[in-house]
């Protein structure tokens, strides 16, 4: 059916997968793509990774650069070829090679694209050529790219011409990071270096402020920063210790608490301790007396060791001679005030991403002449930036014209898919169990994929498929066609990719749903069979183990057990069967016919309505199972499948039963093949359970008919039962009753007896 838009363009429409989709049948119809309603695209984004689709083409659209395609990105790129085509409708061709004499002259874009299209045909010798290929715009493309002026604006190091200025470059890369430039390679771009030269120039600020007064601000020198972090190592705990110290001065019994109880001790001791006793790290860093000065020698912490003797040879020795073995609670205070000015200008530290360079590096980079030498090579670089992009609007174009077309109806309709051509989501083909699956999506998470995909109502079997080479991936294969019964985790297939590449598939998960209605039916038969054989089983284990126990006691009991007794005498009658057993069979055996007699009877009374009540019994079995298959078989759905891999699909596609049997193929053999029946390995079967099985439904039969008097007409010799089970045949009018006897004249009658009668 065909729509007109508000603008008056007529739209033509599709009915597949209960949805009317559009039908893109000319190039009018792909230019006019951001007037069509955007609730009758079938999709709204993709990815643009993991589809049997050109990559690059998908990457030149997606101008955000966030890993997919969405609507205004395919809206942007219709305008666009409209600007630059003249006849659209070649899209629909797909064809590899644009005629220079279809690009539009009398537009910016246009014009842009075929000046820079004969300029790559003149760079490769095919001055005059008719048209340009992918090929020839790729190859340009990636000259460019690789080339020392690309246009992007980032500029390699080593593409500098400078010495010093390529020294610079160097360090504003490790210092700052790089950014990626189009020939693969980490560089530097504008914003990097007004960055770098900003933290250069704060560095030297503040390290100028620290040499202002050097011997309060670094009262060590050169070795004032190594001398701070030794003593910050320090500085809690010795703290605490002269804390402690005061404690145990303001109240003796104090003492004992402050150096940790005699309980601690033995918690840290039953534990295997290592070298450095970092297990009472947390203890105090010696043992706290009144007044008691730190020795820096013995009785410290074996887990603070290490540090106190650091502090002592970088800051004690140094500023307090090399003799001094303890510290008085004054010579500390006064030691750490010490470093006071430097730990205030360390806290204001600017420019700490150039500090690795140092400030006589740092220093010199400020005072020389290479910021403007980088600047001009970023400024050369942005020089080429509308040759580049000429290039690659280009190579745009080329890809466009050949790949533009499949993605739309793969996208705005899913035309390939319902067409029962490849979509471009459709991975390959997998066999497994007698089957191939067209519908193979390869997935990235078959947890998170599987947690949405149940909504589909699909069968889905998660695949993983490797190669000899070592490459490995995962599809989800939707099975609409034959049954599940042999389809389990583990079971092997082979699958085929768009490439016609093999790879060994392993079943990895199954998502369980109806596969057809076909199955459905026979789905509670199985069920009842598998149930019999499980029991069956258990009964057998059951028996088995039985008789295992009972010869184990008997011959527990042959090697224990006293002398045997005497036989009994002979004559002895024999032990008689209990005639609870008999009565008990005997009901068994009488309800089963009676039963079997019911139905038989019940059957036999529809008359010529029995085929409709075989009909009944089937349906009465199998309607439920079929009943729900088929509710969900209608709601099966491609989109939950496609969502669940990055899509957005916008209408609901479902995957009816037609379509599902031609997505999935079994066995058939070839038509005109030869068969043979004869096989020299088929078991042989028994006669005997066919001929009980003939003779009971013949004895109920005949026992159905001799209940219901139809035997008794038929053959006259069989007595009538007295009683039968529902009415029996019209034999016509009851006779009158006979006249009483009439006496003969002059003879009293006779009296009868007053009994008779009674």
């Amino acid at each position: 059916m065909a729509k007109a838009s508000a603008n008056g363009h007529h739209w033509k429409f599709f009915r597949a997968g209960g949805v009317d989709q559009v039908k893109l049948a000319s190039g009018a119809d792909i230019l006019h793509l951001g007037e069509l309603d955007q609730k009758l695209w079938v999709a709204l984004s993709c990815p643009t990774k993991g589809l049997f689709y050109d990559e690059r083409t998908l990457d030149l659209l997606d101008s955000d650069r966030d890993g997919r395609v969405r609507v205004p990105e395919i809206v942007n790129a219709a305008k666009w070829l409209g600007a630059v085509l003249k006849d659209a409708d070649v899209l629909l061709k797909g064809e590899d090679g644009v005629d220079l004499r279809n690009i539009r002259e009398d537009t910016p874009e246009g014009a842009q694209v075929l000046r820079a299209a004969r300029h790559i045909l003149k760079s490769f010798g095919k001055e005059g050529a008719a048209k340009i290929t992918v090929a020839d715009s790729t190859q340009t493309a990636e000259l460019f790219a690789k080339a020392k002026l690309n246009g992007d604006g980032i500029v390699a190091p080593d593409t500098v011409d400078d010495e010093a200025a390529r020294q610079v470059a160097t360090e504003i890369v490790d210092c700052l990071g790089g950014a990626m430039d189009r020939s693969g390679k980490p560089g530097f771009d504008k914003d990097r270096i007004e960055r770098f030269f900003d933290e250069c120039r704060a560095f030297t600020a503040w390290w100028t402020k620290g040499e202002e007064d050097r011997a309060v601000t670094w009262p060590l020198k050169e070795k004032t920063a190594d001398g701070a972090a030794a003593l910050e190592a320090v500085r809690r705990k010795i703290d605490d210790y002269f804390a402690r110290c005061l404690l145990a001065e303001f109240d003796a019994r104090a003492l004992a608490a402050v150096n940790r109880t005699e309980t601690a001790y033995l918690d840290a001791a039953a534990k295997d301790m290592s070298i450095d006793a970092h297990e009472i790290d947390f203890f105090p860093i010696a043992l706290a007396e009144p007044k008691k000065p730190l020795s820096l020698v013995q009785g410290i912490n074996p887990a603070w060791r290490d540090a106190i003797d650091r502090f002592r040879t970088l800051v004690v020795a140094p500023l307090l001679g090399k003799d001094k073995t303890s510290l008085a609670r004054e010579e500390w205070l006064d030691l750490s005030g010490k470093f006071a000015a430097y730990r205030d200008w360390a806290a204001g530290k600017a420019g700490a991403a150039v500090e690795k360079l140092g400030i006589k590096r740092v220093r010199e980079i400020v005072a020389g002449p290479t910021k403007p030498l980088l600047e001009k090579a970023v400024a050369a670089d942005l020089a080429v930036a509308p040759d580049v992009e000429a290039i690659s609007h280009v190579e745009k174009l080329t890809r466009l014209n050949r790949d533009f077309y499949k993605l739309l109806i793969n996208f705005v309709s899913f035309a390939d898919f319902y067409g029962r051509r490849k979509a471009i989501f459709q991975a390959g083909v997998l066999y497994v169990d007698g089957r191939s699956c067209d519908l193979c999506i390869r997935v990235t998470d078959p947890a998170k994929h599987g947690v949405l995909a149940v909504m589909s109502q699909s069968y889905l079997a998660y695949v993983d498929c490797k190669r000899p080479s070592g490459e490995a991936m995962t599809i989800a294969a939707a099975m609409t066609a034959g049954d599940s019964d042999n389809l389990f985790v583990g079971r092997n297939g082979l699958f085929y990719d768009r490439q016609g590449r093999d790879w060994d598939a392993t079943v990895s998960k199954i998502v369980n749903n109806p596969i057809s209605i076909g199955q459905a039916f026979w789905a509670p038969y199985k069920k009842v069979l598998r149930w019999i054989e499980e029991q069956v089983a258990k009964r057998a284990a059951a028996a088995d183990e039985a008789s295992t126990a009972r010869l184990q006691t008997a011959a527990t009991t042959a090697t224990t057990a006293p002398p045997a007794a005497a036989p009994a005498a002979p004559g002895a009658p024999p032990k008689k069967l209990d005639i609870g057993i008999v009565a008990a069979i005997g009901v068994a055996v009488s309800g089963f016919v009676a039963a079997f007699g019911v139905m038989m009877e019940a059957f036999f009374g529809l008359g010529i309505y029995m085929p409709l009540g075989v009909l009944g019994i089937i349906l009465l079995i199998s309607g439920p199972s079929m009943l729900i298959a088929y509710l969900k078989l209608r709601r099966r759905n491609l989109g939950p499948i496609l969502d669940a891999n990055g899509w957005a699909v916008n209408t609901l596609t479902k995957v009816n039963l037609p379509l599902g049997r031609s997505l999935t193929a079994v066995a058939h053999l070839p038509p005109g093949a030869e068969r043979s029946l004869q096989d020299p390995f088929a078991e042989k079967r028994s006669p005997w359970p066919r001929i009980i099985f003939t003779l009971i439904l013949l004895g109920g039969i005949a026992f159905c008919l001799w209940k219901s008097g139809y035997a008794t007409r038929w053959w006259g010799k069989i007595p009538a039962p007295q009683k039968t089970w529902f009415k029996q045949p019209y034999q016509g009018e009851p006779a009158p009753p006979a006249a009483p006897e009439k006496p003969a004249e002059g003879k009293p009658a006779e009296e009868k007896p007053a009994e008779e009668g009674k």
